[in-house]
């Protein structure tokens, strides 16, 4: 199961260096000739729009950020900035195939969800004047495999015991593993990261209903 928080990066999508992620260019106009940068919310709606346009429902679709969700599984626009601003959107499609685009190559999360919006209407462009053929050759790479974390237990991956219960422990435990694997300090990098952001998400979801 994807996770909408925290970030479920796709395995084998190569991460964009902090000191290289660019401003993005995006906007939107809440008056005429009066532009202002895209809220995560924008970004959001955005993706959701591109993804109707190719009859992909709501239900479907899992946004996953660094940002703390709502009720409703989306991002929520009212926290401050994730060091991590990648984006990586999963959907199903109408016969059943698992996609996922993810981009990281700007510093906010609202314009790489905008990036991944405006990828979607390139290839929707595809559909218009190509065929469905074409596009569905075009969305080949974008099949999404298995949840980062998926091949060992979320119990190995952060390293607690087979028998721990207690949640609490395991946020430590997680905490500790995050200050070997994080990309930032030496040796770490951003898969194992992702695996362990993936581990500490199932052990949530599993504990929490213990």
């Amino acid at each position: 199961m994807i996770a909408a928080y925290p970030l479920q990066w796709p395995h084998g999508w190569p991460r964009t260096k902090a000191a290289m992620r660019q401003r993005g260019k995006f906007s939107t106009k809440r008056r005429a000739n009066y532009s202002q940068d895209l809220t995560v919310a924008d970004g959001v709606e955005r993706v959701l729009k591109e993804l109707s346009r190719f009859g992909i429902g709501r239900e479907d679709i899992v946004i996953s950020t660094n940002i703390r969700t709502r009720l409703d599984g989306l991002p929520r626009s009212d926290q401050s900035a994730p060091d991590d601003p990648g984006g990586a959107v999963y959907w199903e499609t109408r016969k059943g195939d698992r996609k996922v685009m993810a981009i990281d190559r700007y510093s906010k999360v609202a314009d790489n969800l905008a990036a991944v919006a405006a990828t979607l209407d390139a290839m929707r462009a595809i559909e218009r004047h190509g065929g469905a053929q074409i596009l569905d050759r075009a969305f080949t790479g974008f099949a999404a495999i298995a949840a980062p974390g998926a091949e060992r237990g979320w119990r190995e991956v952060i390293g607690v015991a087979p028998i721990e219960r207690d949640l609490a422990a395991v946020r430590t435990a997680y905490r500790r593993r995050t200050m070997e694997l994080h990309p930032d300090r030496q040796g770490g990098s951003h898969d194992e990261m992702a695996e362990l952001n993936a581990a500490l998400s199932a052990a949530e979801i599993e504990l929490r209903g213990a």
